[in-house]
């Protein structure tokens, strides 16, 4: 398994703890599994479901599956970002919420002009939430906290009951392949490819984990502190105005009340399970994905087999505990070890 960890790599960014190098010249032990165990757990869920699921390897099945994950995915991209400088946006489901509400508004500017509304809308809640956490110092749970109550009320007054979308691209995006495969699926992979490029090959990927891993230092050394924290929640944001894009084009219905619910969770659920840790200095793409991918195949397991979606919540609640306290273990062994 290729390594999919973002993590600071310029000289004057801060080197990484002793107690990491030592762990690392030990070779494999818990954080091995910390690292890996998204995988692990991916291909025993599926060999599982081979077994015990009717019709689960069909390419109806699989494709759906891959359908409902999608807006999943880009979300949770942009929240490994977040999380990745030390932080949290508890905003993205009123993003998604927004952009579905002003995609009527402007669905007369045809498909683009709708879709450009949206997205701008995701870019200017992300400009707000970073400016008030970067240039203001407010703390990034309260901040976001602030902008996912006041974004949903938004929502709701501008377009707060169900609309229908009418419109040829929107179907397209929706509904439509190409080669095969659903658009929603092509732009969460494209979203990926872009995130992982910039995350491991882009400096201002390095600046991010820098940052996320001792602020403070990174300051010291001159990296851009402020500017890198508001563009990683404009990102955020604008990943999760895609996502409400995507999901108003499948369900060809913009519900600005219930689209977004408890999404941010979900998202900090495959950050973390996907070995991202909520102390920043890190980012696990591909880690991300598998964590999404296996928080989906989770809940269709057992929706599958007659269990209700709440329970697939309550599993998903344990899995987070699980997650975090296997990062926080991994830590003190490291310290205990030092």
């Amino acid at each position: 398994m290729a390594e999919n960890t973002a993590t600071a790599t310029e000289p004057t960014a801060p080197s990484p703890p002793p107690e990491e190098t030592a762990d690392r010249r030990r070779g494999p032990d818990g954080a091995w599994f910390r690292r890996n165990g998204v995988y692990v757990g991916l291909v025993a869920l599926i060999l599982v479901n081979l077994v015990i699921t009717p019709h689960f390897a069909s390419t109806g099945s699989l494709r759906l599956q891959l359908v409902q994950v999608a807006p999943i995915i880009v979300v949770s991209l942009g929240m490994a970002m977040v999380i990745g400088t030390g932080g949290i946006d508890l905003s993205v489901g009123a993003v998604m919420a927004l952009t579905a509400a002003i995609i009527p508004l402007y669905i007369g500017y045809g498909t683009l002009g709708a879709i450009g509304a949206g997205l701008l809308a995701g870019v200017l809640v992300g400009a707000l939430s970073g400016t008030v956490i970067s240039r203001i110092g407010v703390q990034p749970i309260i901040a976001t906290l602030a902008v996912m109550v006041g974004g949903r009320g938004l929502a709701n007054i501008l377009g707060g009951q169900i609309k229908s979308i009418r419109d040829p691209g929107f179907r397209e995006l929706g509904s439509g392949k190409l080669l095969g495969i659903p658009w929603v699926v092509l732009v969460a992979i494209v979203v990926t490819v872009v995130v992982w490029v910039v995350m491991t090959r882009t400096t201002y990927g390095r600046q991010l984990v820098a940052i996320g891993g001792n602020a403070r230092a990174a300051s010291l050394a001159g990296l851009p502190v402020a500017r890198v924290l508001t563009t990683v929640y404009v990102v955020s944001a604008f990943l999760a105005a895609v996502a409400g894009v995507l999901l108003v084009a499948r369900n060809q219905a913009s519900d600005p009340t219930r689209l977004g619910q408890l999404v941010e969770l979900t998202a900090i659920t495959a950050v973390v399970v996907g070995g991202t840790p909520l102390t920043g200095g890190q980012v696990r793409v591909l880690g991300t994905v598998a964590g999404a991918l296996l928080m989906q195949l989770i809940t269709f397991t057992l929706v599958a087999h007659d269990i209700t979606d709440s329970v697939a919540q309550m599993v998903q609640a344990v899995i987070v505990v699980l997650a975090v306290y296997a990062t926080v273990g991994t830590r003190k062994r490291r310290r205990s070890r030092a």
